[in-house]
């Protein structure tokens, strides 16, 4: 399977990691479900996929974008069964009778339970670890040795990481705004004592980013398809980088979006403020360290919120807001620096230029041939008559087409609830292969609305996976707090890709449109 990006017309599938358990799985998508996946979306002709962040969440947290932190991958995601220390142990056996009844009940919810597969799965990675300890580590076997390069290895962003995640642990899950001054301000002989103090802590949390690391490893070199990650536009307060890098946030401001056709009030999204002066005198490190361990993880990724790096939109605490930078060239030239930074990690990017967007922005990605994305149901001709939307057709070849992203509703939806004169203008784009507009979404306009963008002058095609199958189940519903986001899962097991017979069909219709339409 080529690597190489970029060069030709493609098409890949978005879906969460989290969304695709299989029938071993402790209640959710893992690493190691990858290669399942990847056999279907092969086979159905797809290039690559498109995940979202794989980055750590805070306990109680649903959202990916939400991250403590950055740089590690989250440890929900290691598969339990090919860990080796626990496959010693019987793997489910280290469970009392009352966990793996919780096990059997997560695996057979219809969506994901994170505080009891968080709790699962910490139980197991603690026995794993002391089994490591006394068995590897002590004796310092290949295991161990592996264990001590990879921490050698990913020491500039794993220091800062596992003694953060220590330290967490010691104060309770508390923020670390609340810690004692002397950790909370980083004084360089409390650090060292907590280092001393917390030596076996912090080298478990090692261990859980080895496990992670070397599962992923093997799970794309199995997995037949290129992987997209996502590039979040901050993390939260409460994280390790930025803790660990206090002089790049302000902690007495937030980001968010400003008032538009969607909110009347814009958006906080509570993230601390970059200090765009000082990240700029830093030589944007924090940034440039980012993109380095996407490249180590990804073959691409989506960049979050592009805008907001040419200009960031803070809100201060007296309830004053304005982009930061506020003038024009300022923020163009400071869009260009961060795209030069991610750049130059060596993995490909693509842009999440959605919403209000400045022609600027997007004539700095086309300098820099970086694509942008082209949502069939947003692309119309606002400024003509009837505002009919754009045939796909005519989008421009260094660009993305899709139907959606993870924040929209499915196309299902979409349909469903749309006006019916906006249902004719998109069916005079879709032509007669859509059937009646002002019928229900059915397997008729599911498919012609997907002929249409496979058949779009994009070099690119993302297409998420419940366009792809009709389903109306969303990812995320934005600005909403739930227990129903970011938890949906596939509604049978990944491995039953491969003989469910929707799945059968939907990749035989798949393998032909991509064949047709030359990806």
């Amino acid at each position: 399977m080529p690597r190489d990006f970029f060069h030709d017309r493609y098409a890949g599938l978005l879906v969460p990691l989290f969304s695709i358990p299989s029938r071993r799985s402790w209640g959710i998508g893992e690493l190691m479900d990858l290669p399942a996946l990847g056999a279907w979306m092969s086979e159905a002709g797809f290039a690559f996929v498109q995940l979202l962040p794989l980055n750590e969440m805070a306990d109680g947290q649903n959202s990916p974008y939400s991250a403590l932190s950055a740089m590690a991958i989250d440890p929900i995601f290691i598969a339990p069964r090919a860990v080796p220390d626990l496959q010693a142990l019987g793997v489910e056996a280290v469970l009392s009778d009352a966990e793996r009844a919780d096990l059997e009940a997560v695996r057979a919810a219809p969506s994901i339970d994170y505080a009891r597969v968080r709790e699962l799965k910490t139980s197991a990675f603690r026995a794993a670890f002391a089994r490591f300890v006394e068995h590897e580590w002590k004796p310092k076997t290949p295991r161990a040795r592996r264990l001590q390069r990879f921490t050698e290895r990913s020491r500039w962003w794993l220091d800062a990481y596992t003694l953060f995640r220590a330290l967490h642990a010691r104060f309770g899950g508390r923020a670390w705004t609340e810690w004692d001054a002397p950790l909370r301000d980083r004084d360089p002989g409390a650090l060292a004592a907590a280092r001393a103090e917390l030596a076996d802590e912090i080298r478990f949390y090692a261990y859980l980013q080895w496990l992670a690391a070397e599962q992923w490893t093997e799970a794309r070199e199995t997995a037949e398809i290129g992987v997209f990650g996502d590039f979040p536009f901050m993390v939260s307060r409460d994280s390790a980088d930025v803790w660990s890098r206090q002089d790049d946030f302000r902690m007495d401001a937030s980001v968010g979006a400003p008032p538009d056709a969607f909110s009347e009030t814009g958006q906080d999204w509570g993230f601390p403020a970059y200090r765009w002066p000082e990240i700029t005198a830093g030589g944007f490190q924090w940034l440039a360290a980012r993109a380095r361990r996407n490249a180590e993880i990804y073959d691409a990724y989506r960049v979050d919120h592009l805008v907001g790096f040419f200009r960031t939109y803070v809100r201060e605490t007296d309830g004053r807001a304005a982009f930061v930078p506020d003038a024009e060239p300022d923020q163009i030239r400071q869009g260009e620096r961060v795209l030069e930074v991610l750049s130059a990690a060596g993995a490909r990017l693509i842009a999440e230029d959605l919403g209000v967007i400045p022609a600027f922005v997007r004539e700095t990605l086309a300098r820099f041939g970086i694509p942008g994305f082209k949502v069939l149901r947003w692309e119309r001709e606002w400024d003509t008559d009837g505002r009919p939307f754009r045939d796909p057709a005519s989008y421009p070849k260094q660009s993305v087409a899709t139907s959606g992203t993870h924040d929209t509703e499915t196309n299902a939806q979409w349909w469903d609830e749309a006006p019916i004169d906006e249902r004719r203008a998109v069916a005079a784009v879709l032509r007669d292969t859509a059937g009646d507009p002002e019928g229900p979404f059915d397997a008729r306009i599911r498919d012609a609305i997907l002929d249409v963008l496979f058949r779009s002058a994009s070099d690119i095609v993302l297409v998420p996976i419940h366009d792809v199958f009709g389903w109306r189940e969303r990812i995320n519903t934005p600005a909403l707090v739930s227990d129903e986001n970011w938890t949906w899962r596939l509604p049978w097991p990944v491995e039953d890709l491969e003989t469910d017979p929707l799945a059968v069909e939907r990749l035989a219709y798949i393998h032909g449109l991509i064949e047709q339409s030359g990806r």
